[in-house]
């Protein structure tokens, strides 16, 4: 029988969250299931993910296949990580407290990293609704200082100076293009004229 990790949908029409489930591949995406290992919820921000992560392990080495949506959850999760590590303990290459001890950082880690997302969050939708409620205006522009406002305007003036330099020489090259053009269209109109009188 072969074990899928993977998503199954719940939630209303344009609202979904996703269970975390085990389940045979042959079950349908929304069916019978193994067990529930977890909950996935896309629609806030940062997305939410409770998922328990030994018993993702588990099923991990006993051969189940995460699908490509899984995959991306238990390597953010850290259960990827783990399993290599514990592949690194089967090889004599580390000692299970290390690796323990390595996976255990790397999840402290990412949860405060995960913790920082959230509180920024919360904070810009208190900023949003102070704003829509009229409590505090929209954030002003930061004036410059003057120093770097005078320089500014000196590099734009000796910009613009070499600019109309280069224009006058644009011009003359033009003009010299366009009446060598008009001299050459005149010749052909006075040669025909000239034919004509002679005819007559």
């Amino acid at each position: 029988m072969a074990v899928k990790i993977r998503l199954a949908r719940r939630g209303r029409k344009q609202r979904p969250f996703y269970h975390i489930v085990v389940a045979d591949a042959r079950a349908p995406r929304d069916g019978k299931f193994i067990e529930k290992i977890g909950v996935y919820n896309p629609m806030t921000k940062p997305a939410t993910i409770d998922l328990d992560r030994d018993k993702a392990y588990e099923w991990l080495t006993k051969g189940a296949q995460p699908t490509d949506t899984a995959r991306a959850i238990l390597r953010f999760k850290g259960v990827l990580y783990r399993k290599h590590l514990m592949r690194g303990v089967n090889k004599g290459a580390l000692t299970e407290e290390k690796a323990m001890e390595m996976y255990n950082a790397w999840i402290d880690e990412k949860e405060s990293k995960i913790a920082a997302r959230v509180e920024e969050t919360r904070k810009e939708q208190e900023l949003f609704w102070k704003q829509v409620s009229g409590e505090v205006k929209k954030v002003e522009k930061v004036q410059a200082d003057e120093e770097t406002v005078a320089a500014f305007r000196e590099e734009g003036a000796e910009e613009t100076t070499e600019a109309p330099a280069e224009e006058a020489a644009a011009p003359a090259e033009e003009t010299a293009v366009e009446a060598s053009a008009e001299e050459a269209a005149e010749a052909p109109a006075a040669n025909a004229e000239e034919a004509s009188s002679e005819e007559e």
